[in-house]
Formats: C-alpha cells, structure tokens, sequence
C-alpha cells in the first residue's frame, strides 16, 4: 500500500475514534476543562497523531491506547462524582478572593493573581469599582464569580413587592420552513393552531426562516424576504385593557342608577372585577 494511501487510512480511523471517545466522555471534554481533562486532551490529540503517521508501527496499538486513556477518564470522573475528597485532589479548590468587601491579599498570592488581573475579571463583568463589590471566588475553573452589595444589585419585580407570572423557556416552532413537532406539542400546541397563528401574520409556514412560541402563546415570526413586515398583535394587552374598562363601566352604572338593589349588584361586581384583574395582571399586563 502506498504510504500516501496509509497514512490517509490511518488518519481517517483515528479520527473516527477520537470522535467516538469525545462523544462518550461527554460535553465537558469540549466545555470548560479541569486539568486532568486538560492533560487528557493533550495527551489524546498526540495519540492520534502517532496512530495517523507512525507508519513504522502497528496502527491498533494507538487505538488501544486511546481507549485506555479514554477509560482512565472516565474512571477519574466517575471518582469525583461520587467522592468530595476525589474532586479536591483531582481537580482545585474554589477559593475566595473578596470577602466582606475586603481583598483576600493571602489568596491572591496563592493563585498568583495580580490586582490588574483582578480587576480586568471585574471589568469583564461589568463591574468597575471594588467598592460595589461584596464577595468574589475564584472557582476550581479559574473563573471568577461575583456578589454585588445589596445596595448594588439590580431591581428586581420581588424587591417592589410585585407579583409576576410564571415564565417558561420559548420554544422554536418553525426552523428553516419546517415544523417542529416536538417542540409545539411540548408548548401544548397543535399543527393547525400554528397555522392558523401564521395566517394572521400573513404567512405561511415556508416562507418562515424561524417562529417562536413564548408562555403566553405569543407568536414572533422571521421571514426568509427581510423586505416583508408581519402585523405586531398585543392580544394579552387589549385583554387587560378591556377588563379594566368594563371594571370602570361597572362603577359608573353604580353612580348612575337610582336603584338600591342594582347599585349594590354593580359595586359588587366591580370589585369581584377588580380582584380578578389584580391576579391577571401579572400574566397580562407586560
């Protein structure tokens, strides 16, 4: 076999061998690396080499090494699963720089970082005074994590003592002109719903680049012709308003009216009204 043609063999298995074993070790192989993961990938990639070009030796032999390494990785992590002690030793401890609004000078030395290298973390999370900051760690990863003083932490519905809806992820239900079954029976909807939501749009399903449904059964389209506008419908909006205004008209017949009885019926009614708004609101009034 011409040594071209092997080497391009040799390449092609590694490859498809070093795919499989990534697959199997799962996404932190290609997400954030501790260091054993770190020495693991290093230590795979030359591997793979060796099986693509080491024509001089059995091409099987890096493939055995590599489903040894592959299950000493898994073995590792299976080990800091289920043991604290095996993370500790394995991987590295969080440890906190900033504590009380003061720097942890011993801490920062001992992860040899530098108040410019501090501070650029900060600036990276858009944080530009030590003085707003409250506590801050350095994680097993290297990143640095922040909690803000109270006084600096953003407003919040909670902080205002207002009640808000429960919120659920929005779901791709059109991608590329085709629908996504799955996610629009998840979102409790149909086929036919869809399209008859599309057809207030003005659209149809092929000519729709992507469609996302959102809790409330909000539909935003994006068309493939950037040229069209589709209409903006605020449904949950013109609900609320027309509930505050029968809740007014209700009010008004019971200062109009003459009658005891029908002026009690109003008032009485205008506050049942006036109480269901006040649960909806959260759900309709945004």
């Amino acid at each position: 076999m011409p040594v071209w043609l092997e080497v391009s063999a040799r390449t092609l298995v590694a490859a498809i061998a070093l795919f499989l074993l990534t697959k199997l070790l799962g996404k932190r192989q290609v997400s954030q690396l501790s260091l054993f993961e770190y020495l693991t990938g290093i230590t795979m990639g030359n591997l793979t080499a060796y099986v693509s070009l080491d024509v001089q030796s059995n091409w099987y032999l890096g493939l055995i090494a590599l489903g040894v390494w592959g299950g000493i990785t898994l073995l590792t992590e299976y080990a800091q699963i289920k043991s604290k002690k095996a993370r500790d030793f394995i991987g590295f401890k969080s440890t906190v720089l900033i504590k009380d609004g003061k720097v942890l000078e011993d801490n920062m030395r001992k992860e040899r970082l530098s108040a410019d290298e501090l501070m650029e973390e900060l600036r990276k999370k858009n944080i530009f005074k030590l003085a707003d900051v409250e506590f801050a760690l350095m994680e097993g990863s290297g990143e640095i994590n922040v909690l803000l003083k109270r006084e600096n932490q953003s407003l919040t519905p909670k902080h205002m003592g207002i009640q808000v809806g429960p919120e659920k992820p929005s779901e791709i239900v059109v991608m590329d002109g085709r629908v996504m079954t799955e996610p629009l029976r998840m979102m409790g909807y149909t086929e036919g719903w869809l399209r008859d939501q599309l057809a207030k749009h003005q659209a149809k399903i092929e000519d729709v680049f992507l469609a996302q449904v959102d809790t409330y059964g909000e539909l935003t389209v994006d068309l493939y012709d950037d040229m069209l506008q589709t209409p903006q419908f605020h449904e949950r909006q013109l609900l609320f308003a027309n509930l505050k205004k029968s809740q007014a008209d209700l009010e008004l017949f019971s200062l109009s009216t003459t009658n005891e009885d029908a002026k009690t019926m109003y008032e009485n009614s205008a506050e049942q009204l006036m109480d269901i708004i006040k649960k909806v609101k959260p759900l309709l009034h945004n």
